[in-house]
């Protein structure tokens, strides 16, 4: 008898890993998709819970803010991707105009004293720069030959979005239900993975936006060419922890200075630095009372996630890494260790 139990047991498990493994390849080719969902369904939840009280209906409050995001996202796709796309090659042009011998003799004279190192330095740098801005323009060209399938997935992200926002109490019950830890271990755990969830998309993601629109207003005020571009080139990098937006502000400011005179180059650069005051200040502050993780691990997460699941790896990199060191202390029984993630006051048991 106990080896019948046992054997249904083997066979319950076996069939369930392998069903598990057979979900895994059916929806493999939109999981991005569906995390997606479930990651802007954490972000817009305030706004949800907001909604729900004027509303009073779950179903319509989920159904607005899911219309909502959807305009928030096709609006700019189909008005900007045309400029984009101008204006990258306009970046690709002016880069293959552009002097940077002369400037740069000004600054390093000894390193362009030798003929030789001056002209492979100079064919370095403009391989280097004809390489990024090809680059960057056959992406948005792959997006606009892949619009089908991107709407596909569009889609797939709404209804997901959809319906975790609506359902999401139950969904919590349910994940937790799956868990084998005590009650306690499984607050613990929500709480804190909760915490770097904010920490990663609020104090990362929406804080880079802002400084990259910081940024993006200074180019538009002082007229410089190819701004929407170099705006979108700084959420990127306002974004990645460490690098930041100085990256493409001030290459830009010292390039309008030669081009253009003082009065534009500060002006820049003064909303450069707002930019970078956006990043020093007010991250800790959204970050306040929540967990946060090293800068050089959430660099780390970013860059494996980018080459493991290309632009969303900025938010899944970071978070995996986070959620993987949680269940390591809880494992470990212990808090979480200040070198790598911590709350930044301490945590309620």
């Amino acid at each position: 008898m106990m080896d019948d139990v046992y054997f249904k047991r083997i066979m319950t498990s076996i069939l369930l890993i392998l069903l598990i493994v057979m979900a895994f390849f059916l929806v493999q080719p939109l999981l991005l998709s569906i995390i997606s969902g479930i990651l802007l369904a954490f972000v817009f939840s305030p706004v949800y819970d907001w909604v729900y009280k004027k509303t009073l209906s779950r179903n319509l409050s989920a159904s607005l803010i899911s219309i909502f995001l959807i305009l928030i996202i096709i609006i700019p796709f189909w008005f900007f991707m045309p400029v984009i796309l101008e204006q990258s090659f306009g970046i690709y042009q002016a880069v293959q105009a552009f002097d940077f011998v002369t400037p740069l003799k000004t600054i390093f004279p000894t390193l362009f004293s030798s003929e030789g190192i001056s002209k492979e330095l100079v064919s370095v740098l403009y391989s280097f720069t004809t390489s990024a801005a090809n680059y960057v323009s056959n992406a948005f060209g792959q997006l606009l030959l892949n619009l089908p399938e991107l709407t596909l997935q569009l889609l797939v992200m709404a209804f997901t979005f959809f319906y975790v926002l609506r359902d999401k109490e139950e969904l919590i019950i349910y994940i937790q239900s799956l868990l084998p830890f005590s009650k306690d271990i499984e607050n613990k755990i929500f709480e804190y993975s909760k915490g770097i969830t904010f920490s990663v998309l609020y104090g990362q993601i929406i804080v880079g936006i802002l400084q990259g629109i910081s940024v993006g207003l200074g180019l538009y005020l002082f007229n410089v060419p190819n701004a929407l571009f170099l705006t979108l080139a700084a959420v990127v990098f306002g974004i990645l922890p460490i690098i930041g937006t100085t990256i493409i502000w001030f290459p830009v400011a010292i390039y309008v200075l030669i081009t253009q005179g003082t009065l534009p180059a500060f002006g820049i650069s003064i909303f450069g630095l707002i930019s970078n005051f956006l990043g020093d200040f007010l991250r800790p502050w959204i970050v306040a009372r929540r967990i946060q993780m090293n800068s050089a691990l959430m660099l780390i997460g970013m860059m494996g996630g980018i080459f493991f699941f290309g632009i969303l790896g900025t938010v899944l990199g970071p978070l995996i890494i986070g959620y993987l060191l949680i269940l390591l202390e809880v494992y470990r029984n212990k808090r979480m260790p200040g070198i790598l993630i911590q709350p930044t006051e301490p945590a309620k048991t």
